[in-house]
């Protein structure tokens, strides 16, 4: 006979009685409950990244399901922008808006293809796929911070090897993706969508438009409120305007004729990246060798987008570049002295050299810009000294009998130094701070410099290989720029 108590049975007409109360549940139950499935969801996150089959019966996922994945995702990589990022960044909450469309492309795909078969749902499909994600967002964190501790911050490692470390994790992700979409998909029409949908979402959240929580501000004035402006860019004001159109037109007046019958070097040195203080500093040095070593004192022209010498030289920009070419040439002797230009800043593989003069709005320089100013001018003899990653493309536009160009790099590979934390680029600091010390043959100078620059890299642990920097004489210009060397004084 059972021990259980009896309940009083129904009688018709009178309500039943109440049921006994259910126990509350434990705390420790429930969250050993979701820990569980936290790690359910991680393992098979890990399955899928390693391109393994996940526990399909297993997996039921939910909208809850779905939800905490993506909030998960979410705030991981808010925690690990932050985690890379020194000193006091701004938080940007509009990140939170960022990212949205890749993942809108990535659940639709998913619902497309777990309509083709019958292995998986698309809410399953959907939170295998942001598991995985989850599991590659501390390896590619990992493998960040393990090469800083060994090269130094990111902004200062070669492009390869930046491109490299950002493209590695979307790969990886992308072929998992498509690996557990092919599973799943029960036709060959399902199976193509994902071969071209799956890079989409990729693309969206991790190239085109990341999601971005934290944004570090340009260092501000020490002397200045906490309202003072950014110090990268120009101060782009009424009063800025007119004392750079003063700056322009003392500095084009102040240039001295030539010294008759001798061979003189006239001189421009072109910064136009107001972002980054190492082309200021290598104008600066550029400017200070042509002064002692080719007597151009007097007759050269800073042109420099800096904020610390808004006050005291011309912007590089340029217009300001076209208008000092324009003025030398009219002041020099044609016939007789050179024309130096030294170009310095970042430099992109489509021969470009980049201008950053915010919030002035300028146009890039080309050879082809430049060569043209110069025959305008009828600039006949013409050392160029161009100092940029794939700066090498610069030697065939400008190349001639009356021309000597100098390059950092050649056109497939970058040059090195132009962070900003370098103090000179590699460039910048073996040739003009060291070897034209020492001779004052451009070409010499030239070539003790590639192998100071070889050694440098390989030191520094550049991994796109050696910059390469180029040089290209003409037959003309050669007995000229002998001559400037032997008229210059012992020292």
């Amino acid at each position: 006979m059972s021990d259980e108590p009896l309940l009083p049975a129904a009688v018709p007409g009178l309500p039943l009685p109440p049921a006994p109360p259910r126990a509350p549940p434990d705390v420790r139950d429930v969250m050993a409950a979701a820990g569980g499935a936290v790690r359910a969801w991680w393992g098979d996150g890990a399955r899928v990244l390693a391109c393994r089959a996940p526990r399909w019966p297993s997996q039921p996922a939910g909208p809850a399901t779905v939800a905490v994945l993506v909030v998960a995702s979410y705030l991981l990589h808010f925690g690990a922008q932050r985690a890379l990022m020194d000193g006091a960044p701004v938080l940007v909450w509009r990140g939170f808006l960022a990212g949205w469309a890749g993942i809108a492309v990535n659940a639709w795909l998913c619902w497309v293809v777990a309509r083709s078969g019958t292995v998986a749902a698309a809410a399953t499909l959907f939170a295998l796929g942001a598991s995985a994600g989850l599991v590659m967002l501390p390896i590619s964190i990992g493998l960040i911070v393990a090469l800083q501790a060994v090269m130094g911050p990111f902004d200062s490692w070669a492009l390869g090897l930046q491109m490299t470390v950002w493209l590695l994790p979307l790969c990886w992700m992308g072929l998992a993706q498509l690996v557990l979409l092919w599973r799943a998909a029960g036709s060959a029409l399902a199976r193509a969508a994902a071969v071209l949908l799956v890079p989409v979402p990729l693309l969206l959240n991790g190239w085109l438009a990341p999601p971005v929580f934290w944004w570090t501000p340009p260092a501000a004035s020490a002397e200045a409120g906490a309202d003072a402006e950014p110090e990268t860019g120009l101060p782009l004001t009424d009063d800025s305007i007119a004392r750079q159109a003063r700056l322009l037109d003392d500095a084009l007046r102040a240039v001295r004729p030539p010294q008759p019958g001798r061979v003189n070097l006239y001189a421009a040195t072109y910064a136009p990246n107001a972002s980054e203080d190492v082309f200021m500093r290598e104008s600066a040095v550029v400017a200070k060798t042509m002064r002692e070593r080719f007597g151009a004192e007097g007759r050269l022209v800073e042109l420099v987008a800096n904020r610390a010498t808004s006050d005291t030289l011309p912007w590089g920009t340029p217009a300001n570049l076209r208008a000092t070419i324009a003025r030398l040439a009219a002041v020099m002797d044609r016939d007789r002295d050179v024309l130096f230009l030294h170009l310095t800043s970042h430099g992109g593989a489509d021969g470009r050299l980049a201008t950053d003069t915010w919030p002035l709005k300028t146009e890039e320089m080309t050879p082809e810009l430049l060569k043209r100013w110069l025959d305008e001018a009828g600039v006949r003899w013409r050392v160029i000294s161009v100092s940029a990653c794939y700066s090498g493309s610069w030697i065939a536009p400008l190349a001639g009998d009356g021309t000597l160009v100098m390059t950092a790099a050649d056109a497939e590979h970058t040059s090195y130094g132009c962070g900003k934390r370098s103090e000179l680029t590699f460039f910048g600091r073996a040739m003009y701070d060291e070897e034209l010390r020492k001779t004052r043959s451009f070409t010499e100078a030239h070539a003790a410099a590639r192998l100071v620059i070889d050694q440098r890299e390989r030191a520094a642990g550049k991994k796109d290989g050696y910059s390469n920097p180029q040089i290209s004489m003409g037959a003309g210009i050669e007995p000229v720029l002998k001559r400037l060397a032997d008229e210059q004084p012992p020292r």
